[in-house]
Order: structure tokens, then C-alpha cells, then sequence
């Protein structure tokens, strides 16, 4: 997830390309799909879009693997680290931004994945009647009930079997 800003970074302030991805793979191996669009700015780019991925995530109840939607609204500036017309090394802002690599190539593989980690929910579930995993034998309760008794607490056993 590459792009040569050289000739964009040339252009006056306002100037603009869109970028589609379609089938782009992560650093992670994750498919992705959307499109951006570079602005070129008075300091640098700002890039901004909708991608759309799956990320591989374990139910937080029952611990299946599912495909779990993301949708990621990007919205970040890139700074050029090389002036690309004298080629003199430019300090980076002090609002700790994204950097344009030497040859003039953004990558926008740690916003994304930046952006997947915020997305991704902190307890996902696999639908939302899920039942989870049995405490006593670790069944999946999806599936059915599991043959084990329910467990007894031992501060009320006296109380069992006596009449009120």
C-alpha cells in the first residue's frame, strides 16, 4: 500500500488524486477495499477515504473464529521527510504526523493498521444470542446444553432438603 507522491508533492496546494484499493493486502495478510483520495496541502498530503476489510477475531464468549466487517473512515497528513525539488532533508512537525519516505513514497500501511486496531471491538461476539462456553466442562453452549450438573454452593448445602 505504496504510493509515489513525487510528482503530487510538485503540484500547487489543492491539487488532488484518488487512489482505489481493491484486493490490496495489509503487512497483516488482510484483504482491503475502498478509496482514498491525496490533497496536497500547504505542509504535505492529507489522505482520506473509506476501506473496508475483515479482520479474523475470536468470539469473546464461546472463542470461535469469525470474519468480523470493519469499515474505516482514514483521515491523515503525511509529511515529506526530502524536499522533492532541492532534495534537503525537511524537519517533521511537531504534531507528531505520518513521514514521506526518502524516495517520496507513502505508505499507508501504519494508518491502516492503526485504524483496524481502533475498529476492531473489544469484546466481539459471534451473534448476539450467544451462549458462551459451559464453566464447569468448557462445552460450547451454542450447540446445545452440556451434560454437567450445575455447580453447588457450598454455604447454602445445609439448607437443602430441609423444610421451612
Amino acid at each position: 500500500m505504496k504510493v509515489n507522491v513525487a510528482q503530487l508533492l510538485k503540484e500547487p496546494i489543492g491539487s488532488s488524486r484518488d487512489w482505489d484499493i481493491r484486493g490490496e493486502e495489509a503487512d497483516s495478510g488482510i484483504q482491503l477495499n475502498g478509496r482514498v483520495r491525496l490533497l496536497r496541502t500547504d505542509r504535505g498530503i492529507l489522505v482520506s477515504g473509506k476501506i473496508s476489510t475483515r479482520v479474523d477475531i475470536l468470539c469473546s464468549r464461546c472463542l470461535t473464529h469469525i470474519e468480523y466487517p470493519l469499515d474505516l473512515d482514514i483521515e491523515e497528513e503525511y509529511f515529506p521527510t526530502i524536499d522533492v525539488s532541492s532534495g534537503t532533508p525537511l524537519p517533521l512537525p511537531e504534531d507528531d504526523g505520518f513521514p514521506i519516505g526518502a524516495n517520496h513514497i507513502l505508505d499507508l500501511g501504519e494508518v491502516v493498521r492503526q485504524y483496524i486496531l481502533l475498529a476492531t471491538p473489544m469484546k466481539p461476539l459471534c451473534r448476539d444470542e450467544c451462549q458462551g462456553l459451559c464453566p464447569q466442562c468448557g462445552e460450547n453452549l451454542n450447540y446445545g446444553p452440556c451434560s454437567c450438573k450445575p455447580p453447588v454452593d457450598q454455604r447454602w448445602v445445609k439448607l437443602e432438603g430441609k423444610d421451612r
